[in-house]
């Protein structure tokens, strides 16, 4: 079972608050297109596709054939996507070697077997296919925004998989590292913006704090904000494996 059983008011939240502007989403067009080659007839599946951001990306920038696939019904409900299907890491309802890519953002630590999701992802694929995991890892804090002010949210992002982890676990399925970096984002145009739009029900690791920790944070957040000016830029890491 995924960390969050997302329900109606998550998936607000989520749609509400997890979007990327415009300007967030170039650095990760740019760091994507190194990796994929899309082309006529090429399709990606998008696993844990949420409210359907990702999915919307992709068709915009390849004009490839996407399919989300997403577990919460709450969350598809919200995703405008033509082809959202109800499925998982585990049970993704899919041909064999019918997809050519697969995007997998913020979502992997809520897979709680991650061997199995490699032995799927590498019988939906076709041969040579990628995966490109976008997440914050265990012990990859320093660059999230969220962290510097929400601290006590560390030791639930220390629960994540870390990155050692994931390759070993699809290293089961046969996926070898192609690629790992650090993806920079402009998440917001400023902290006054990120305190404007913070939904708590929006991000995991503020889910499983305590409310004494989501207050405390809060209050730095708020105090930062009434001094500090500047786009809010931070670091994913993207993980691409084949």
């Amino acid at each position: 079972m995924a960390r969050i059983a997302y329900d109606s008011r998550d998936a607000a939240a989520f749609e509400a608050a997890r979007h990327l502007p415009e300007q967030g989403l170039v650095a990760w067009r740019e760091a994507v297109s190194r990796h994929l080659d899309p082309r006529p007839g090429t399709r990606l599946l998008d696993l844990g596709a949420g409210t359907g951001m990702w999915s919307r990306a992709f068709a915009a920038w390849y004009d490839v054939d996407v399919i989300a696939v997403e577990p919460s019904e709450a969350m598809r409900a919200r995703c405008p996507h033509p082809r959202a299907l109800a499925g998982d890491a585990s049970t993704i309802p899919l041909a064999d070697n019918s997809v050519d890519a697969a995007w997998l953002s913020t979502m992997i630590h809520h897979v709680p077997d991650p061997t199995a999701a490699a032995r799927e992802l590498r019988r939906v694929l076709r041969p040579g296919g990628q995966v490109l995991i976008r997440s914050a890892f265990a012990g990859r804090h320093d660059s999230i925004t969220l962290f510097r002010f929400f601290r006590e949210a560390v030791r639930v992002l220390d629960t994540y998989p870390s990155v050692e982890d994931v390759e070993a676990a699809f290293a089961t399925a046969g996926f070898t590292t192609v690629s790992f970096e650090p993806v920079p984002q402009t998440t917001s145009p400023s902290l006054r913006e990120v305190l404007a739009n913070l939904r708590r029900e929006a991000h995991t690791p503020l889910q499983l704090i305590t409310d004494e920790e989501y207050a405390a944070g809060l209050a730095r957040l708020r105090s930062a904000a009434r001094t500090e000016r500047g786009p809010v830029v931070d670091a994913l890491d993207l993980l691409v494996l084949r």
